[in-house]
């Protein structure tokens, strides 16, 4: 018998978790965002929908607020435990040189057509597989993800058709309740450096964020009304820096926000422009299926409040490893080894929470 559909996540700001769990049955199978209208429940959605990588609604059977609740409803269903407890190191470690081979071949695939102005982003990402240290406890990586970064949302779920995945995101593509909504646009990268947020951003990193916030302005033109917009900024999520810039909107009929998280997903931040021919590029060239990296996760509630965000900083876990995924934007004036090393700093965000004290 399969485990229960679960998820625990903590919204940014804020120290109380929340635990969802499916008592019974499986979740819901879509076959679009836009079935997500009018319905309720713990979304997981991937890049790409398809037959292996579905995208599935939790039914909230129940549902747990704060450490306190979520202990005792623990005890009394021990089956919603997370099961990822590594009893040993049976997976083999991805190697830097060969990722770092595959990736710079893939970079020379997308950085050709840019250059030839068929693109006007492209956003190339990869994955790495790491062995689970001994006697790892992914609820013990979640709390320190809760610790560590309490600027994004921290969630850990599973599924029998998803399998089990944590992530530390900075990313909301949707938010709000009734009329009120709230979307970012957030692109650009730089490693935080002693504290210091005050930093030079520079002409790559601010046209690649402009080009994402062109993208949000005109979908809100078609769904929304009473649009206000701040930003960009410099935000701070985790060791990295961001560009980024707040959308408040208004729209007439929060059931049919499916069609709105259509429109966006995936917004030119994890995929590029024009929408269609990069995705479609990306699928057919970066050289692995991303699975539910850079998909969409969250809480959806047609008469309460919804918080989606995009599957950034994540990582996909079995009892052995963890498989942890990262990209970034390119453009045509974008450096290899520059672009290399921010994937580096991105996949540092969710590693640093397999071990207690990684940086001691």
């Amino acid at each position: 018998m399969n485990k229960p559909a679960t998820a625990l996540y903590r919204l940014p700001y804020t120290d109380s978790p929340i635990l969802i769990a499916q008592l019974q049955g499986e979740p819901q199978i879509l076959t679009s965002l836009q079935e997500l209208n009018g319905r309720k429940g713990f979304v997981i959605a991937p890049f790409r929908l398809t037959s292996s990588t579905p995208a599935v609604l939790i039914r909230p059977d129940l549902i747990a607020k704060g450490w306190d609740q979520i202990h005792e409803v623990l005890q009394c269903h021990p089956e919603l435990k997370p099961g990822i407890i590594s009893c040993g190191n049976e997976s083999v470690e991805s190697s830097e040189p060969i990722l770092k081979k595959a990736y710079e071949e893939a970079f020379g695939r997308f950085i050709t057509p840019l250059c030839q102005g068929q693109f006007r982003k492209l956003v190339l990402s990869r994955s790495a597989t790491y062995p689970l240290p001994q006697n790892f406890s992914v609820m013990d990586a979640f709390i320190r993800a809760c610790k560590e970064y309490p600027r994004m949302m921290i969630s850990l779920h599973s599924t029998p058709f998803t399998g089990t995945w944590m992530g530390s995101t900075p990313e909301i593509i949707l938010s709000g309740n009734g009329r009120q909504w709230h979307t970012v646009a957030l692109a650009g990268t730089v490693p935080l450096i002693e504290g210091e947020e005050n930093v030079t951003w520079s002409e790559k990193n601010r046209k690649e964020q402009a080009l994402v916030t062109e993208y949000i302005r005109e979908v809100i033109s078609r769904f929304g009304t009473q649009s206000e917009e701040q930003g960009p900024y410099t935000a701070r999520a985790g060791r990295l820096l961001h560009l980024k810039t707040d959308f408040k909107f208004q729209i007439d009929n929060p059931e049919n926000i499916g069609n709105l998280l259509e429109a966006l997903h995936p917004t030119p931040a994890v995929c590029g422009l024009p929408k269609q021919e990069a995705y479609d590029f990306i699928i057919a060239n970066e050289g692995y299926d991303r699975s539910y990296y850079a998909g969409v996760i969250g809480w959806t509630d047609p008469d309460g409040d919804t918080n989606l965000f995009v599957n950034l900083r994540c990582m996909q876990l079995t009892p052995h490893s963890a498989v942890l995924y990262a990209g970034g934007g390119l453009l045509p004036s974008s450096d290899p080894e520059l672009e290399w090393n921010e994937t580096l700093h991105k996949m540092a965000t969710i590693k640093n929470t397999l071990t207690p004290n990684p940086r001691k």
